[in-house]
């Protein structure tokens, strides 16, 4: 058998399929008609149908039997959860102004100090040599300048070598200053209250500018760096409330208030960064501890229905809604799934309910019966176990 007859017997055969599964399957002119093919449901004989619809048929009096579940409102976008990481309120890494030999180390590991707290010394001889080398410096020049100013009087001195006397004693005293201040930082002094870490130094070691004498952390609270999705970037704002829950003390939760909020969303990541300050009473928590962030949001209400009452057509999702005992089709737009419900936007009321059994037998307008009902649905009532 040549190709073209192979195509047109194969042609026939479906035509033939296509005309008995139009006349002879009930429902099938409403199939077509949901699917636009308009001109094909007009060309099916209306007699027959209409014989079927009669009053005397027990068929057409039998309802479709379905099973409905209620239409629930829930709430997306209340709720931020996120992980963020800890860090001292302040926290310092002390280093020496100058150069020389650890000769005394005042604090140890843990140790609280205050701010101007010595913690430890460097070797200081040559200045205070220098410091006295000054002093007797200013000594001499202010004598020199009493003598100077004693002969102006009797117009031995001119006024010029007072002004050079008055000039080499504000010299001097710049001299001992200074030898002060080089004295004053060969120790070092707590930039900050707080509590001391591990020390890397010992007395006998020599430093420099850049060595670590000790990090000093201030954690009187604790401030919380962590990042929200852009869709919260409008939602949050200074002193906004948050709860946080560290990793290492779950059972525990602390208060806190965002402190801080990036000026832009990051386009990488799409997140924003916060920082929240909790207080840290009890000195319970420690720079570096990570945590769970919590924060509360008006949110989004949108109704949820079964995911089993979700159908889809040409013209997208919808539900069949049981109102006053007939079917009714409402289009629906999917905004998320959930394991057990589907958030859906549409217009629909709270106080129906929506098919999730027996679908394949509903129509638009027709009534509709529960399973288990004597007769068409007057009061839609949530399914059994529902």
């Amino acid at each position: 058998m040549s190709f073209w007859k192979q195509l047109t017997l194969s042609l026939v055969v479906l035509v033939a399929a296509a005309a008995a599964w139009l006349f002879l399957v009930p429902g099938a002119p409403q199939t077509l008609e949901r699917w636009g093919i308009d001109w094909a449901a007009a060309a099916v004989p209306e007699t027959g149908d209409a014989d079927a619809r009669g009053p005397g048929n027990p068929a057409a009096q039998q309802s479709a039997m379905v099973v409905t579940s209620p239409i629930r409102t829930e709430t997306i976008n209340d709720r931020l959860s996120a992980i963020g990481t800890g860090r001292a309120l302040s926290s310092v890494q002390v280093t020496p102004f100058a150069s020389g030999r650890l000769t005394e180390v005042l604090v140890e590991s843990g140790s609280r100090v205050s701010a101007g707290d010595r913690i430890a010394m460097l070797d200081s001889d040559a200045e205070e040599i220098e410091l006295d080398r000054a002093r007797i410096a200013l000594e001499d020049a202010e004598a020199r300048m009493e003598r100077i100013r004693a002969l102006t009087t009797s117009n031995t001195a001119t006024t010029v070598q007072l002004t050079e006397a008055e000039l080499a004693v504000s010299n001097a005293r710049l001299a001992v200053r200074d030898a002060e201040l080089t004295l004053e930082r060969r120790s070092i002094l707590a930039p900050i209250n707080g509590v001391v870490g591990i020390l890397p130094v010992s007395a006998g070691n020599y430093v420099t500018t850049q060595s670590e004498i000790a990090t000093i952390d201030d954690r009187s609270r604790i401030v919380v760096d962590f990042w929200v999705p852009e869709r919260f970037a409008t939602m949050i704002e200074i002193d906004q409330p948050v709860r946080a829950a560290s990793v290492a003390r779950p059972d525990e939760t602390f208060d806190g208030r965002v402190t801080a909020i990036d000026n832009r969303v990051d386009a990488a990541s799409r997140t924003l960064r916060v920082q929240a300050s909790i207080e840290n009473e009890g000195d319970r928590l420690r720079a570096g501890m990570s945590f769970q962030v919590e924060m509360a949001f008006p949110g989004d209400t949108f109704p949820a229905v079964d995911p089993l009452a979700i159908q889809w057509g040409s013209g997208g999702a919808f539900v069949w809604v049981v109102d006053d005992g007939k079917s009714r089709q409402v289009p629906v737009t999917i905004v998320q799934r959930n394991t057990d419900s589907v958030l859906v936007s549409g217009e629909l009321d709270v106080s129906l309910t929506v098919v999730t059994e027996g679908v394949h037998s509903v129509r638009e307008g027709a009534d509709v019966r529960l399973l288990g009902s004597a007769g068409p649905e007057a009061t839609p009532t949530p399914a059994a176990g529902s």
